[in-house]
């Protein structure tokens, strides 16, 4: 059902041997180019052909109306509205401790330099909607957006055949429950240029967050630029680290967690135990014959992206899990809080039995939308920072700036910019001497 890794004794870069799901975007990129083109040049019309050529069905308008969006949360099951309510009274308490506050240094007498946090002033928010129904990705696209400030939210969700084109109810309760009434009924790469151009009551947006398919993340490659975006999102990952301390059923139970999400998800166990490897191999069939998406999950754990990888200790796993750089990682060893503490590449970090991905999917707290594919070692996940933008506002009196004014003609002569230096001698009546 898994294949087993021995590392016990490799010298080799472990970013060579580890499991890694394989996402070909450069390759999809061909591919959504015209679709995107498409777009920008027939707006709607190309969005309503396209959703029927892809999805298979024929959208009226693509957008939703408040109406609508009001009955499903009127008509939302209450025990998942309660979990919901619940989901995001959590995340507002992380995502508000996040936001940051303005910054004046005086560098000089006279002379300051403010760093201020400028909302983004439109956001575009995917929640995608393929073999699952994300409303806890509604939560976690929009919470951080609304804490940071930003003014216009506009959210999109491929439409479902079985609800006559519209998102999910359930997408559609979660965004009335976070007072967002501007939702469209587009999916896949046509949603991103959507975003990117505009098309019909879709303004064009500052900026695109949310995971989705290869196509939308080669979407987002291609309008990169024309667009911000969050991350390319490969699919999801889990790393576990652990020791003969792990409970087997417990990881067994976490691999299969996130298998469930896709037949290319990675589910990964590091350990310098074999007893729990092999307790762990005679639990995983157990768990999936007896789950739901059993076909799914059993894919994704035999794929090249899964694993059980054998190390000598746990430094030499500690070493394997910062190389691969998972999505979500947990730590489930003698020590696990020391442990964590030396995680240095992660998207997010869980830490001891009690604290499952399946907890930060849902009601931890954190955002689920993390860096995959290694991306984990340069990028953060979603957070209130991605919705905002420094601006350094730089405040000089005329003494401020002649102190220094001999400096800044050196530095343009020396670049041979000397207009740099000329635009300071023009405040001056006098010249300049150099320094």
């Amino acid at each position: 059902m898994i294949s087993r890794i021995d590392l016990r004794s490799s010298t080799e870069d472990p970013r060579a041997v580890l499991p890694r799901a394989e996402l070909d975007v450069e390759a999809a990129l061909e591919k959504v180019r015209p679709i995107c083109e498409d777009v920008h040049h027939r707006g709607v019309e190309a969005l309503i052909e396209i959703t029927e050529r892809f999805d298979g069905v024929r959208l009226s308008d693509i957008r939703v109306p408040k109406a609508t969006i009001t009955a499903a949360l009127e008509t939302l099951d209450p025990a998942v509205r309660a979990a919901l309510e619940e989901s995001i009274r959590r995340a507002r308490l992380v995502h508000r401790e996040q936001r940051r506050t303005d910054h004046t240094t005086q560098v000089v007498p006279g002379g300051t330099v403010t760093e201020r946090w400028v909302p983004v002033e439109r956001v575009g928010l995917y929640v995608p909607g393929g073999l699952a129904v994300y409303p806890s990705s509604v939560v976690m696209n929009v919470v951080p957006a609304q804490e940071a400030g930003v003014r216009s939210l506009a959210v999109t969700s491929p439409p479902q055949k079985e609800f006559g084109g519209l998102p999910h109810p359930t997408i559609l309760a979660a965004c009335a429950l976070l007072g967002v009434d501007e939702v469209y009924s587009v999916g896949g790469a046509q949603a991103i240029a959507m975003f990117a151009y505009g098309a019909g009551e879709c303004r064009p947006v500052n900026l695109v967050t949310g995971p989705g398919n290869i196509w939308v993340a080669a979407a987002k490659r291609l309008l990169k630029g024309r667009i911000g975006i969050d991350a390319e999102a490969g699919p999801t990952e889990i790393a576990i680290l652990a020791d003969a301390t792990a409970d087997p059923r417990h990881v067994a139970a976490d691999m299969i967690s996130q298998a469930e999400h896709d037949p290319m998800a990675a589910a990964v166990l590091v350990t310098d135990s074999v007893a729990l490897a092999e307790a762990v191999e005679a639990e995983l069939p157990k768990q999936v014959e007896a789950t739901k998406h059993s076909e799914r999950i059993a894919t994704a754990l035999a794929g090249p992206q899964s694993g059980i990888v054998l190390v000598r200790d746990l430094e030499q796993g500690l070493a394997l899990v910062n190389a691969y750089a998972a999505e979500h990682l947990e730590i489930q060893t003698a020590d696990s809080e020391a442990v964590a503490a030396r995680v240095i590449n992660a998207g997010a970090v869980f830490v001891g039995p009690f604290a499952p991905v399946s907890l930060g999917d849902y009601a931890a707290g954190s955002n689920h939308v993390l860096p995959t594919g290694g991306c984990a070692c340069h990028s953060s996940g979603l957070s209130v920072q991605s919705f905002l933008r420094g601006i350094h506002v730089v405040s000089y009196d005329r003494d401020a700036l002649a102190e220094v004014a001999g400096h800044v003609v050196t530095l343009a002569n020396a670049e041979d910019l000397p207009g740099h230096g000329d635009a300071i001698r023009a405040r001056f009546d006098w010249t300049v001497p150099n320094q």
